[in-house]
């Protein structure tokens, strides 16, 4: 599972770093077919992750507002803070993952496996960073890759 996490970090600063060609005007404008606009997805997939890993941490869910990040500075600090507080739980506790206990999130009314909630996660950022990818093309401009080969996951 950490080499999907991995992946998903590594794709996201380069969407993050394919975004400073942008202007705001462009970051922020509401796009059809997805959770609003570029960067609210960005913070949307960053808001989803934390929020399940601390579920399966069994810690409370904090609740971040897009306007405290809306801007691409902010939104890639609060990405890397979130990211070494996952990092931190992967590391110690790298077979979490394959557990069977439920997960009760706080904002759900069911339980979840924390198998299923890691897969979850990684496919939940995947689906959004292909809908960053059609309207990176509606811009036409080139897409980050989503390739995982050549990616040096194996030595993460």
């Amino acid at each position: 599972m950490r080499s999907f996490f991995d992946y998903n970090w590594q794709v996201r600063d380069e969407w993050f770093a394919w975004c400073k060609q942008l202007s705001e005007e462009d970051l922020l404008k509401e796009r059809v077919g997805g959770p609003k606009s570029i960067l609210y997805t960005l913070f949307h997939i960053i808001d989803v992750e934390y929020s399940w890993v601390r579920a399966v941490m069994g810690k409370e869910d904090i609740a971040e507002s897009f306007e405290e990040y809306s801007t691409l500075e902010k939104l890639k600090d609060l990405s890397d803070t979130y990211r070494k507080e996952i990092q931190v739980f992967l590391n110690v506790c790298p077979d979490e993952w394959t557990k069977n206990d439920l997960v009760q999130a706080s904002w759900l009314n069911a339980g979840f496996t924390k198998f299923e909630i890691g897969h979850h996660i990684i496919a939940h950022e995947i689906h959004h960073i292909g809908q960053l990818s059609v309207w990176s093309r509606e811009l036409g401009l080139k897409p980050v890759s989503a390739n995982g080969i050549g990616r040096g996951l194996q030595n993460i």
